[in-house]
């Protein structure tokens, strides 16, 4: 497994790239905005785009989703269905936050807690996890530790709850029930800011604690 990160977006939101080394098929995990500068990564990294995954529909994690999907022709994986509340408001969101022109759109997979979903010959398990979002995903591969956790968790923070439909309880025991079970070891990419560690959080961060 190869993971590129490419910053996207004026709130720097941590697009991903996740690469299936044995098969070369690649995942695009948030794609907010900037599509020309992700398939321009895609072409220099010479990998077969297989699907766009998708953790929750703010504007800055799913603004250029439609857009990447039928460029690419590529199917849509999350986020769980809840977070349609957010996927019908991307045009107004878009303007809010004075973004180019975000459209909605249909996932072609709503996903669902303890799915699984695939790129290439990796398995990722799909957590749900609200708070953030009612409709928040996680993704974690088991067999290299790695997770993309959304804005759900930060190195020594956690996500915003004051949006709509947002609830800091519901958030707290969703990285308790879900995240907190997981090794130490275990890595994370969040949706804005450095990778961390699961032991580091535990142990660290003030929020969870």
């Amino acid at each position: 497994m190869k993971i590129e990160v490419l910053p996207v977006t004026p709130f720097q939101q941590n697009c991903s790239i996740i690469i299936c080394t044995e098969t070369n098929k690649a995942a695009i995990v948030d794609p907010g905005g900037e599509v020309d500068r992700i398939i321009s990564k895609l072409d220099s990294l010479g990998v077969i785009a297989e699907k766009i995954l998708i953790t929750h529909a703010h504007i800055d994690h799913a603004g250029g989703t439609k857009d990447l999907s039928e460029r690419l022709t590529l199917p849509i994986e999350g986020p769980q269905q809840e977070d349609i509340f957010w996927i019908d408001r991307l045009s107004d969101q878009s303007r809010m936050f004075q973004f180019p022109e975000a459209k909605p759109f249909e996932p072609t997979r709503w996903l669902s807690h303890n799915d699984k979903v695939t790129v290439g010959n990796l398995e990722f398990q799909v957590l749900h996890c609200p708070g953030h979002t009612p409709g928040h995903v996680v993704f974690i591969n088991h067999k290299y530790k790695w997770c993309w956790v959304g804005d759900v968790l930060f190195k020594g923070s956690i996500g915003r709850t004051d949006f709509p439909r947002g609830d800091h309880a519901t958030l707290i025991n969703a990285i308790k029930e879900n995240l907190l079970p997981l090794d130490d070891d275990y890595q994370f990419l969040s949706g804005h800011g450095p990778t961390s560690t699961i032991g580091n959080e535990r142990v660290n961060n003030p929020y969870i604690n």
